[in-house]
């Protein structure tokens, strides 16, 4: 157990059975009367997130998030399956749980899964991703007072936008946090 105090952003832990993490963290004293704490928690199970008030003084349990490094493997359309890198167990996840951050995943790619008491709670992607762009659409450079850009098609579906002389074939670095496109490699 834990001191609301010491929480902190990035802090995990559970309350009546669901288990949060701390987002964002506020401290507040008055002049009179116990400090008040806000903090805005994801659920990890749900994906939900919400604002929690703690007056000081009150206690959580703080839980460790352990994290394992995995090996993308294949997907059968409602499932994809992972390899832990150290153990060669194969976790499997529900595909409609990562929603569109799916089209960033390519065969053999590392990324790290999040799990509490051997059950997966999240997942953290590479910061970029190197796709090869598989369909452009046809852009002209003409009186532009900027960087004219046109949208491409990687080969796994997902959609960037990207300078006019990215061209069909090349390899691109893709941030994964927003989709933009980073450099051609």
């Amino acid at each position: 157990m834990i001191d609301v105090n010491q929480l902190r952003k990035g802090t995990s832990f559970t309350v009546d059975g669901e288990i949060y993490k701390v987002l964002d963290y506020h401290h507040n004293k008055t002049g009179r009367g116990n400090a008040t704490i806000r903090t805005s928690v994801r659920n990890l199970r749900s994906g939900s997130t919400m604002e929690m008030t703690f007056t000081s003084g009150d206690r959580v349990q703080d839980i460790r998030i352990e994290t394992i490094v995995v090996e993308y493997l294949f997907t059968d359309g409602e499932f994809l399956t992972f390899m832990d890198i150290e153990t060669y167990e194969q976790p499997q996840l529900r595909q409609d749980l990562l929603g569109s951050d799916f089209l960033y995943l390519k065969e053999n790619m590392q990324l790290k899964l999040l799990t509490y008491e051997s059950e997966i709670l999240d997942y953290e992607l590479p910061t970029t991703v190197d796709h090869k762009v598989a369909d452009s659409e046809v852009a002209i450079a003409g009186d532009t007072a900027t960087g004219a850009t046109k949208k491409v098609k990687t080969e796994t579906g997902l959609q960037v936008t990207v300078p006019l002389f990215v061209n069909v074939g090349d390899a691109i670095r893709i941030d994964t946090r927003d989709g933009s496109y980073v450099t051609r490699v």
